[in-house]
């Protein structure tokens, strides 16, 4: 018989991991874009000095699993002396960062290879009808290609976006109490793991169907033109 009497008295945990949840996942967007930009315009040079590290981090990151790395982050580095009297010690000792930090290069891999391959699909016609009004590379880069790039990858990028909310599961096993630690602590606490992750997985549901809506709204704004137009 299931009771859920213990589970809504608990639901302030759950929302406390939820709002840690979020945290992680935008945090780790937003570093993962910024460091994917710089990435994907190495992936698209033709210079083998700037593709070859990019393509080499791309490929150990997205071939190594996400559990791997962050255990590789958080317990891995403090094994080493010079880390653990380095400047970085009270941010690496910090599970919070650390998970931040090994989700962040996670999806910057992936985001940087969906951003390169909608660069190398831009329309000939915008590139040369920016070289016609005499654009430099650097501000046909700023104000098409990249432009242009972000809004089409859109669709691709939402994928990758509801497969970090997913990820961020993992935090629970660094001792951080997400959505996920939430329902492994009242399941401990309680010997209830039936209702306890049933409710982690619907909170993560909602977060989906609204993360989905969100991008669908985007889409509808930023890929308008794209649109098959009605007769």
């Amino acid at each position: 018989m299931l009771d859920y009497t213990l589970i809504w008295d608990s639901l302030p945990l759950y929302f406390s991991g939820a709002l840690l949840t979020l945290k992680l996942l935008l945090i780790s967007l937003a570093l993962g874009l910024i460091l994917a930009v710089p990435l994907a315009l190495m992936r698209v040079s033709r210079a083998p000095w700037l593709n070859a590290p990019a393509w080499a981090y791309t490929y150990v990151i997205r071939g190594t699993p996400m559990l791997v790395q962050l255990f590789l982050i958080y317990y891995g580095l403090a094994q080493f002396e010079a880390v653990r009297h380095s400047v970085l010690w009270p941010y690496l000792s910090s599970a919070t960062f650390c998970a931040c930090l090994a989700f962040a290069l996670n999806t910057s891999a992936y985001s940087a290879e969906l951003l390169a391959g909608s660069l190398r699909s831009t329309p000939g016609g915008e590139i040369e009808a920016a070289k016609a009004m005499g654009m430099s590379r650097l501000t046909l880069y700023r104000r098409i290609l990249l432009p242009s790039a972000l809004r089409r990858v859109l669709p691709q990028y939402s994928n990758e976006v509801l497969m970090m909310l997913q990820t961020t599961s993992l935090a629970s096993i660094v001792t951080l109490v997400d959505i996920t630690g939430a329902a492994r602590t009242i399941s401990s606490r309680y010997y209830m793991p039936f209702e306890a992750f049933i409710t982690a997985a619907l909170m993560y549901l909602a977060l989906t169907f609204i993360l989905v809506r969100l991008f669908k709204l985007a889409e509808r704004h930023w890929l308008a033109h794209l649109a098959p137009r009605k007769h």
